[in-house]
């Protein structure tokens, strides 16, 4: 399900045992655009300290009761590792934090969720989860609150100003960047992927995007209710990109939108015959030759190609050639 941080905030976070409090924001890792924690307001309970959720955690966002179920309890929660306000979060602390309570650390591999693209809630696989006990990429936390207000930089000029983010409630993954186009075409949003951004600057408080500006002018129009598969579909096409949907190969997410177009095969839709499973194991080989080459970042395209190649059947790699 996709919804908008302003939609959630404010709603009521259900633990197990009890209401916490509500949500106040979000924090995201500037590498995969990916929601890291929820950032709690627990009113008169926890004061002085910043009381942060991991995804991990979250278990369903209920509209109907503008709720979001958390499975953990208070004791869990207060008893874990502590953030003054207005701390930073440090990698010490992310450390502890995740060591307190047992989940695989989402840094150590090549995608969003360390060695996956979604959260793994099965205890038994995180077995097999690598530890992660090296960052194999930087980042840095950013707040959804500090970035609304930042400038959209197209190739040639000024588009708007960011004012909200559309969040993938199964991936945790910041799809989309609602940006208000002000005085530049006025009374209209436009939906800016983070695949399009090029770079940010923090100190200028700028996202560079790598696209013109009369090609944004040109795509479908947002609407408040126009957040659908259709919708998108229509968005993708008007831009020539494709769309890195949840249940389409991972490769796909992993291109950065830098007028790189994926391989023709990659936009058909994946054969009946291609199940779950293989996708799991063409998945895990990726993410061994990314610890083969020294868990080095900025191949994971070839990764998965080649691991894709590996498991192909004599018959279908007849037919790649």
């Amino acid at each position: 399900m996709l919804s908008k941080v302003k939609t959630l905030k404010g709603y009521k976070l259900k633990s197990l045992d009890g209401e916490i409090g509500t949500v106040k924001e979000f924090y995201f890792d500037d590498v995969h655009w990916t929601i890291r924690y929820l950032v709690a307001n627990t009113g008169n309970w926890l004061i002085g300290r910043q009381v942060l959720i991991s995804p991990y955690a979250l278990v369903a966002i209920s509209e109907g009761k503008q709720s979001i179920a958390i499975n953990l309890t208070k004791e869990q929660i207060e008893n874990s590792p502590s953030l003054k306000s207005h701390e930073p979060v440090s990698h010490q602390f992310e450390e502890n934090y995740y060591g307190y309570f047992g989940w695989p650390m989402y840094w150590g591999g090549p995608y969003s969720w360390g060695s996956n693209s979604y959260i793994v809630h099965d205890r038994e696989r995180w077995k097999e989860i690598s530890p992660g006990e090296n960052k194999t990429w930087d980042l840095h936390l950013r707040s959804t609150h500090a970035v609304s207000g930042y400038k959209i930089q197209a190739l040639d000029g000024n588009i708007g100003d960011v004012v909200d983010f559309v969040i993938d409630d199964e991936t945790w993954a910041i799809r989309y960047l609602i940006v208000d186009t002000g005085t530049w075409w006025p009374r209209k949003k436009v939906l800016v992927s983070p695949q399009w951004i090029e770079r940010v600057s923090w100190q200028e408080s700028k996202v560079f995007v790598n696209l013109e500006r009369e090609m944004i002018k040109g795509a479908p129009a947002y609407l408040s209710g126009d957040l659908n598969r259709e919708y998108e579909l229509k968005l993708y096409r008007h831009y020539g990109r494709f769309a890195n949907w949840a249940d389409e190969p991972l490769a796909q997410a992993q291109l950065k939108a830098k007028n790189m177009k994926p391989p023709k095969y990659q936009n058909q839709q994946s054969s009946p015959s291609e199940t779950m499973t293989d996708r799991k194991k063409i998945e895990h080989r990726a993410y061994e030759l990314f610890v083969e080459r020294g868990s080095t970042p900025g191949c994971d395209l070839e990764d998965w190609l080649q691991a894709e190649e590996e498991f192909k059947s004599p018959g279908q790699a007849a037919m790649s050639r």
